[in-house]
């Protein structure tokens, strides 16, 4: 899909880029999170969270400009932002009823990935002039129900490339979330992805630990592997080890192999459960 072509010799790479710029701009219009990313060559993983409280917080005309930047809509929806005075109340009810429908659909996880999907098989498509199926099946989900969880599989995902062989340090960890935070906090500018915590505890609407103590776990998992001889957690990475009750063995162990070893839900531990899925 987005790597080399051994047959042809052409070369896909640019596809990354495709799919990467689709999900930030995916970001921006549903009321899901993006918590972490990874595009590989043939495949995509992504860590989302369902923002419910964010949809429900949308006004009528939010909804509407949001789900219009995806697609036309209908004629009254249309008619509702440009002159809505001169709709008819029976109109209106019809209006605010396809309102409720597109709030849905801000929030779900199988919209998001359609509107994903089917604009990269289009590009796709139109650049190799053909027809017909692109992807090879509709997307699997895992839910994700505690904090550990979601840290574990956000760092699986953003491991992949280093896992396949393809880079062997985070400094090569291209198309990826861990990637895109590095940029952005190098140029001092905000992301869509999820915030992650900015103070000594985390502020509604941002996950429970740091940047720096992401990057150090992601950095020490990454040697960790790669050593016959296993050193210890750096300081940072082993407090929030801790945090989590998780050995270092377990934790390594769990986070290199996590599609093999959880299906459909993962719950290492009995924390506080919240609506995230890895796709």
């Amino acid at each position: 899909m987005c790597g080399k072509d051994h047959y042809s010799g052409r070369c896909y790479e640019h596809r990354r880029k495709w799919v990467e710029n689709r999900l930030l701009f995916l970001a921006r219009i549903f009321a899901i999170d993006l918590c972490a990313y990874a595009i590989m060559s043939n495949h995509t993983h992504l860590v989302l969270r369902i923002n419910t409280a964010k949809a429900q917080a949308l006004s009528h005309d939010q909804v509407l400009r949001r789900w219009h930047r995806l697609h036309q809509g209908t004629l009254l929806t249309r008619r509702y932002q440009n002159d809505r005075a001169a709709l008819s109340a029976e109109e209106k009810s019809t209006v605010l009823a396809t309102i409720d429908v597109y709030r849905e659909r801000l929030q779900s996880i199988s919209w998001f990935m359609r509107e994903l999907n089917e604009t990269i098989a289009r590009q796709a498509n139109q650049e190799d002039e053909c027809t017909g199926r692109f992807w090879e099946g509709r997307f699997k989900s895992q839910a994700l129900l505690d904090e550990a969880s979601v840290l574990a599989c956000m760092v699986y995902v953003e491991l992949n490339p280093v896992r396949t062989a393809q880079v062997s340090s985070t400094k090569d960890l291209r198309f990826t979330s861990l990637n895109h935070r590095l940029k952005a906090r190098k140029a001092r500018t905000n992301t869509v992805l999820i915030k992650l915590r900015s103070g000594r505890i985390s502020r509604e609407g941002e996950l429970w630990f740091s940047f720096r103590d992401y990057f150090d776990l992601i950095q020490w998992s990454l040697q960790y592997s790669s050593r016959s001889q296993k050193d210890p957690p750096k300081i940072a990475a082993l407090s929030i080890l801790n945090q989590m009750n998780v050995s270092a063995t377990s934790w390594y162990t769990v986070c290199s192999s996590l599609e093999q070893r959880c299906r459909g839900e993962v719950h290492l531990n009995k924390w506080a459960s919240e609506a995230l899925y890895a796709v």
